[in-house]
């Protein structure tokens, strides 16, 4: 029997829980459905979901499919409650992402396709609330394959049409189908579990309208998975049942597992304090709140098991590998507030219990404050945690102010050094530090020879990284986006302890941190703002003053849409506000995008007061020894007594980058000065004696494989960043003829037609375009800069016109950035010459613009000619054409 689990996943009142007890009566496995409303939805299991009507933790039920036993996993719809939701990703074979028809493609779609994606999970869609006003079903397919990916196809079609809309998903496909005229069930499931064809179904689960259709694309091309004989398992869920017993929830990958087999997390990574083995002790297949024991289970399904004690969630046994790090992090943090008289301590270890079900809670214990700290990703999550901590453990608690969880990096690389000896230990560990791209976390590795470490202490210092997270020296939250690599490192034969490297690693990662240049990170979130159109200009200014990143307002009925990006720490109460001022009308929608340099680093350090050289817990100094006895060196210091040379020499590379260019000397030049003897006569003759002290002989830079003897080098120019092009907005659109004809009916439309045309301009060429419009005679007007999609548009304040603004603003970009000023204003011209930008005249720059027009319009003239992009029926007709021309070949 072929086993799938499928996971069911939705942003918040798609209908999701409603779609899996249509699923479930369908199947047979339910007499009557349930309602999420009525409370009584035969996967919402607890009273905080029943009271709520929204999931919060992730269920399983087992459907029968024909020859396919599928387990249906439902997991939480709320963003606060994702963490819950990506912990599940990690067992799925494929996925059901549920989409309303009214709403269509949200922010938290987008987040939950980006994770399906990451964890490479087959998914099927389904459209739900069809039969409610407003559901347009081309618009929606339309809006899926722009915003999700072409592969998106509508299954409600039959026959050919289906076919032929399947084989567009994949070139080699579309090959086999025009040579057989059809597509197997197989290679369509094929195509679904290499995620290029995502089956779209439309339908209302309320109505049961829509769900055999998606059972019966689930048991015909629903993936086909393959499973190793050696055991195998991967963790995903941590929770308690009535009597309070922990159970480990997990998939079996490979194998079989039975009861009172041995379970162990042994791997070579992995020190002998870590590892665990211990006995399976029940297997319990859950079905809602019900569950049925038995002896053992095949490969493929999900269970739980009683008798682990040490198990966590991402965790595999087995032949499985170590987990990833989650995508999602909460960005929130909060004081746990305890009742009078309760001892904290004992408090700590009741809620060490919820860290066991949730890791991502990350409750710590803040010994220099006395005080619990926990983080969350939202309010909802924290109202929903207080009640869960009363009912569980009788507490009362309450929360304090909530802080924003930042991270930090580095901006260049550097080398980290650490050193333990005191008395009868001895490690030394030489770390390259190096900024990593964003949101790629904490990456370890060795280039260190064996001969100088062996390959045992090399592992557990890979350990060392990785069992822990490493405060930064701003304001001590953990850094983030790191390549750590161990280059050099010591060990002594008699006296070297595993945990001296523990100590020299934690010495090394914070000595490196002291001497770079670190960036405080902040959370930010994208946001969906729907609210009347009265409140537009409100919320502009808003967002805006938020730093935030806003798109184009868009209008949807009668309302006005504005979505965009901007830090957690501006939007996190802002949803209140827009209640308060829309009158109830404005609904605010975020989705966490990630990690970016804090908007207000300076003002976030200083507000925190952290001191790292008074952290005592985690030193960056290190220990020798002399004399028989320990002795500790500073941080800036501890170089200087190294027993190992790294061989890296990234301050000698930054000192020649911080050379001015008119002091260096070229490398090739210096290099022939030295060769040509009459070349240096002629030099001493005109400019006097050459001091050998101020010309040193560089090192030749290593000629190219292709580079012939007598070729020529080429110097690259230095890089000065995008180009600025400054536009004179009324000054182009009174220069030309059609601008100006559209400008004598309406100076609005014309100001439009400019910011597309240079919006189209931008987006091709790449620059940094600033178009600046008059507003000198507006009295009381302070001057405004928008984003219009990817430009800038500045509106002047009163007594500043554009001259005057261009004028000063190209003068403070020309000192680091190139610069170009479209106008047909002859003074301006001259002005901004003489500041050392490029001028173009309002004839050369539309020239300029035909020109990218002409070349955006032949590259997609080139993209049409593609096969891909031909109807299908063209290309149906040139195969049928071909083989007519062979038949009548052979006869």
């Amino acid at each position: 029997m072929r086993r799938l689990a499928v996971g069911i996943l939705a942003h918040v009142d798609a209908g999701k829980t409603t779609l899996s007890e249509a699923l479930l009566y369908r199947t047979g496995c339910l007499r009557r459905l349930g309602r999420v409303d009525h409370g009584d939805a035969f996967l919402d299991t607890a009273p905080l979901e029943r009271e709520r009507g929204i999931t919060i933790f992730s269920k399983q039920a087992v459907l029968p499919l024909g020859e396919t036993e599928l387990t249906l996993l439902d997991t939480p719809g709320h963003v606060d409650f994702s963490a819950e939701m990506e912990r599940t990703l990690r067992v799925l074979d494929c996925a059901i992402l549920v989409i309303s028809g009214t709403d269509g493609v949200q922010g938290h779609t987008r987040t939950l396709w980006r994770l399906l994606e990451q964890y490479g999970v087959p998914t099927f869609v389904f459209i739900n609330k069809m039969d409610l006003p407003g559901a347009d079903r081309a618009g929606l397919l339309a809006g899926l394959k722009r915003r999700l990916g072409d592969g998106c196809t509508d299954f409600g079609a039959e026959g050919a049409a289906l076919l032929e809309n399947v084989a567009v998903c994949d070139e080699a496909a579309l090959e086999r189908y025009l040579e057989a005229g059809t597509l197997s069930d197989g290679e369509v499931a094929g195509l679904v579990g290499a995620r290029k064809l995502f089956p779209c179904y439309f339908g209302s689960a309320l109505r049961l309208e829509g769900v055999d259709a998606l059972l019966e694309g689930l048991e015909r091309y629903g993936p086909r998975p393959d499973y190793p004989p050696e055991f195998g398992a991967r963790v995903y869920k941590i929770s308690r049942d009535a009597q309070g017993g922990r159970l480990t929830h997990l998939k079996v990958t490979g194998g079989r597992l039975r009861v009172k087999d041995l379970l162990t997390n042994r791997r070579a990574d992995l020190g002998e304090e870590q590892i665990w083995e211990e006995k399976a002790d029940q297997i319990r297949i859950y079905s809602g709140e019900r569950y049925r024991a038995v002896e053992e289970v095949p490969a493929g399904t999900v269970c739980a098991v009683t008798g682990l004690s040490r198990t966590y969630p991402g965790e595999g046994l087995g032949w499985e590998r170590a987990p990833e790090p989650p995508a999602l992090e909460p960005v929130l943090t909060y004081q746990v507030l305890l009742p009078p008289g309760c001892d904290p301590h004992r408090a700590l270890l009741k809620l060490r219990e919820l860290q066991e079900e949730d890791p991502q809670l990350h409750i710590v214990w803040n010994e220099p404050l006395r005080e619990i700290h926990i983080q969350l990703m939202g309010e909802v999550q924290l109202e929903v945690l207080r009640v869960l901590i009363a009912q569980r453990f009788g507490l009362e608690v309450g929360f304090g102010a909530g802080s924003i969880v930042y991270r930090e990096t580095i901006a260049a690389p550097v080398e980290g050094v650490g050193h333990f000896e005191p008395l009868r230990h001895y490690a030394e560990v030489h770390l390259l530090l190096e900024p990593g791209p964003r949101g790629s976390g904490l990456q370890f590795s060795s280039s260190c020879g064996e001969d100088m470490l062996d390959r045992n202490w090399q592992r557990l210092i890979l350990t060392h990284l990785a069992e822990r997270s490493h405060p930064g020296v701003l304001t001590g939250a953990p850094v983030t986006d790191l390549r750590i690599t161990l280059v050099a490192g010591r060990a002594h034969v008699k006296h070297t302890e595993g945990g001296d490297f523990r100590q020299a690693t934690y010495r090394a990662v914070r000595q490196g941190l002291m001497q770079a240049e670190s960036i405080l990170l902040e959370p930010w979130y994208e946001f969906r703002l729907e609210l009347p159109a009265e409140h537009v200009g409100r919320a502009l200014s808003d967002l805006q003053r938020m730093t935030g990143e806003v798109s184009p307002p868009e209008t949807e009925g009668e309302e006005t849409v504005l979505t965009g990006a901007a830090p957690v720490a501006c939007l996190r109460d802002y949803a209140r506000e827009v209640a308060a001022y829309t009158r109830g009308r404005g609904r605010l929608f975020c989705t966490l995008r990630g990690y970016a340099p804090c908007h207000n680093q300076a003002e976030v350090v200083a507000a925190l007061g952290y001191d790292s050289l008074r952290d005592t817990e985690n030193p960056a100094d290190s220990v020798f020894c002399a004399h028989g006895a320990g002795f500790t060196v500073k941080w800036d210091q501890v170089r200087k007594y190294m027993h190992v040379d790294s061989g890296l020499r990234l301050e000698k590379a930054e000192e020649e980058e911080a050379t001015p260019a008119a002091r260096r000397a070229p490398a090739g030049y210096a290099h022939s000065l030295e060769q040509d003897k009459e070349l240096q006569a002629i030099f001493e003759r005109t400019y006097g004696p050459v001091k050998r002290r101020d010309f040193q002989p560089q090192a030749r830079p290593p000629r190219r494989e292709t580079e012939g003897a007598g070729e020529k080098r080429s110097i690259r120019p230095p890089d000065l960043g995008p180009e600025y092009l400054l536009v004179d907005g009324y000054n182009i659109i009174f220069a030309w003829e059609d601008l100006k004809a559209v400008a004598r009916d309406s100076l609005d439309a014309a100001r439009q037609l400019l910011m597309d045309l240079l919006s189209n301009y931008q987006g091709f060429r790449k620059c940094e375009v600033i178009l600046v419009f008059d507003a000198y005679k507006v009295p009381r007007n302070t001057g405004e800069v928008v984003r219009y999609h990817n430009i800038y548009v500045v509106y002047t304040r009163e007594a500043e016109t554009a001259d005057a603004y261009i004028e000063k603003a190209t003068y403070e970009i020309g000192k680091k950035h190139r610069v170009r000023v479209a106008t047909s204003d002859g003074a301006e011209q001259l002005i901004i010459l003489g500041h050392g930008a490029l001028r173009l005249s309002a004839s050369t720059f539309r020239a300029e613009l035909e020109r990218t027009g002409g070349e955006i319009q032949a590259i997609l003239e080139r993209n049409n000619r593609r096969v891909r992009s031909q109807p299908v029926k063209a290309a149906l007709d040139r195969a049928g054409e071909a083989r007519r021309r062979e038949r009548e070949e052979g006869s």
